[in-house]
């Protein structure tokens, strides 16, 4: 999903963080093919397919000029231990932003952490190379602040195990959805938003979205993402507000995943799709234009 709103919102965001995900449109609309192809077998992904299918929704005006690519910069993380979305893939969305992103440095990836699928953290969570209910790996390696850093430049790293100084809201989804109720898209009711006290103060704050993995929302494993992914730390020391959207299972997404196959309509890849536009909207009020 992060690669999925940084696609279709290239002009507006920065770059993506990409833990234990495949390239755009992957699935091309088909749960068979994102349960199969796009995690297990790399060797069935087309990335120069699927930049076709990326190029014609640019020249329908579904998703921003994708020249807006060319000046991202792009974090992927692959555990050597992931069983569930295996390297190979994780490796196709590497091809598929080398397509677009030609400047040296700009695309970072690790693939030899021996992480299970997961956020891997420094301090929290199960052990690295076994998968856990909450899929956040302690691995002694803090995932968000690589990312973070990767992307933005000149970070201060937390201590590892550092407390927490801001605030974590929960806050209405409902709003965002105006044609029917949140969970007919597979959204939750509400969503969570970290502010440190700085941001609360009337500082200047850069905001970053995190999309947490499948089984891993609110309604799954509570508070434990937005709480211990390690992003509200970065985000104390450096002045972020973390927007942490949340999504929900229904009978066409029976594990609470974000919609990277089509089971909230066709445009779910483009600007046009529900949770996309949804998300854009809690980006938008976030920063004060909606």
């Amino acid at each position: 999903m992060a690669n999925q709103f940084h696609v279709a919102h290239s002009g507006k965001v920065l770059g993506a963080a990409v833990f234990a995900g495949g390239p755009y449109y992957c699935a091309v609309g088909n749960m068979l093919t994102a349960t199969n192809a796009c995690m297990k077998f790399p060797s069935s992904i087309s990335v120069s397919s699927l930049k076709v299918y990326t190029q014609t929704y640019q020249n329908t005006g579904v998703i921003d000029p994708l020249s807006n690519l060319a000046r991202s910069r792009v974090y992927i993380f692959s555990g050597s231990a992931d069983t569930v979305l295996v390297q190979g893939v994780a490796k196709k969305l590497q091809d598929y932003y080398a397509s677009y992103i030609t400047t040296s440095g700009a695309i970072k990836t690790v693939y030899d952490v021996a992480a299970e699928h997961g956020m891997p953290t420094d301090s929290y969570g199960g052990a690295c190379a076994v998968q856990n209910n909450d899929y956040i790996n302690n691995c002694n390696y803090n995932g968000a602040y690589e990312a973070l850093n990767h992307i933005y430049g000149g970070l201060q790293k937390p201590s590892s195990g550092a407390a927490q100084t801001g605030q974590l809201i929960l806050f209405d989804q409902s709003e965002y959805f105006s044609l029917a109720p949140a969970i007919t898209y597979g959204m939750d009711t509400a969503g969570y938003v970290y502010v440190p006290t700085a941001c609360k103060s009337g500082a200047k704050c850069r905001l970053h979205i995190a999309f947490h993995g499948c089984l891993q929302g609110r309604e799954k494993v509570g508070d434990k993402f937005a709480r211990y992914a390690g992003y509200n730390q970065v985000a104390d020391l450096n002045n972020f507000v973390i927007l942490y959207p949340q999504a929900k299972s229904n009978l066409t997404n029976l594990n609470g995943c974000w919609d990277w196959w089509g089971y909230s309509g066709l445009a779910y890849a483009t600007k046009n799709g529900f949770q996309v536009t949804g998300v854009q909207r809690m980006m938008l009020r976030t920063q004060g234009q909606y």
